[in-house]
């Protein structure tokens, strides 16, 4: 199970509603987290590493960001985080 981390331009962003997804901001702080579906994310602004089982990402502003249903990580945010978010 793999993170997807991919760079679009502001037209595809658009495209896809993007700006229209609900925000969530993370503090500097580490989390567990599941993902019970898929989650798609854009970053706002901040930067964090996400570790896997398989791998550590680290993920900053302008990553476009899908994390897969059953997926469990932890996040390691190094400066707050704020992102657009969609389960699917």
């Amino acid at each position: 199970m793999k993170i997807s981390v991919d760079n679009y331009s502001e037209e595809e962003l658009q495209e896809e509603g993007v700006f229209d997804w609900p925000v969530r901001k993370l503090g500097e702080e580490k989390l567990d987290w599941y993902y019970e579906e898929t989650e798609l994310c854009y970053i706002l602004e901040g930067e964090a590493d996400i570790t896997t089982e398989f791998e550590l990402i680290t993920v900053r502003a302008g990553d476009f960001v899908t994390l897969p249903k059953g997926l469990e990580c932890v996040w390691d945010v190094e400066d707050e985080i704020e992102m657009h978010y969609s389960c699917e």
